[in-house]
């Protein structure tokens, strides 16, 4: 893997070889910290005030410091200039800093740290495989976009060893949950569906910027609950996330779609890029 040369940490643009963080954060020791994923184009971040409230409530839920908005996209700005990036996905990590070798924490300061590497494209369709394992809806971390991801390592090495580019959960309820790192719509009946946040799925900025795009364009959506089994009989089915917008799904498990980017899949994609085209910040 080609890493970048330079990255931000704790307001400063430091070399990748050199960049160190302390054996004793709990980033690293526990888990206990946060993060965001936004891309940006044509030397724009995406999105970023959508990204920074949701940082902002994930830190609120895990009581670890916010930064303050100018220092977050100064600190993105900054790292995409020093590695001459314009296309770029973009990482803004935070933990709780340095803490005792067990759950409690101690007293420092918080580490935040920004990384970005080049925009990869996706192919034009994907393949998703369900897995045994569950989100639990009422879990500490449900709805935070937490560090500890380690249900999603292990989820999408499993999707990968059977030819799947990503994972599928069900809830503790046997209801249509997320993917490990996007949020899952169905199509049935020409009607748009997608899982509520009170399945336990991540409130994703793209998720919720299709929901708008669909209401402005007219087209028919719910959020709704659904049984993990409606995977099986949806006429089409997409993801979306941050870096994938709008990701049709050709195959779920054994099953191949009848309507991969299929008619309606197509409308709100469209419906998404009009919604977005021309905001700075949306």
């Amino acid at each position: 893997m080609n890493l970048p040369p330079q990255i931000w940490i704790n307001g400063r643009i430091v070399s990748t070889a050199a960049a160190r963080i302390s054996p004793f954060d709990h980033g690293f020791l526990v888990g206990d910290g946060v993060f965001e994923t936004l891309v940006a184009r044509h030397g724009k971040p995406f999105t970023p005030t959508r990204h920074w409230r949701r940082l902002v409530a994930s830190c609120t839920a895990m009581n670890i410091q916010a930064p303050e908005f100018e220092v977050y996209l100064q600190a993105i700005l900054a790292t995409m200039q020093a590695n001459d990036f314009t296309d770029a996905r973009i990482r803004v990590t935070l933990t709780s800093g340095d803490g005792p070798l067990g759950s409690d924490r101690g007293e420092a300061p918080a580490t935040m740290i920004v990384a970005t590497t080049a925009l990869k494209p996706w192919p034009p369709t994907e393949t998703v495989m369900t897995v045994p394992w569950t989100r639990n809806e009422r879990s500490a971390l449900a709805g935070i976009k937490s560090t500890s991801y380690a249900d999603n390592v292990r989820a999408l090495a499993l999707a990968h060893a059977h030819g799947a580019g990503e994972a599928l959960f069900a809830n503790t309820r046997d209801e249509l949950c997320e993917g490990t790192g996007t949020n899952i719509f169905i199509v049935t009946a020409g009607v748009v569906q997608t899982p509520p946040l009170s399945s336990g799925c991540l409130a994703g900025v793209t998720r919720a910027l299709v929901l708008e795009a669909c209401a402005a364009a007219g087209i028919a959506v719910e959020e709704v609950a659904l049984p993990i089994e409606a995977l099986r009989t949806c006429d089409e089915a997409f993801l979306t996330s941050s870096t994938r917008d709008v990701h049709p799904l050709a195959r779920i498990d054994q099953r191949a779609m009848p309507g991969a980017a299929g008619k309606v899949t197509q409308r709100v994609a469209k419906a998404f890029r009009d919604f977005v085209a021309g905001r700075d910040d949306p």
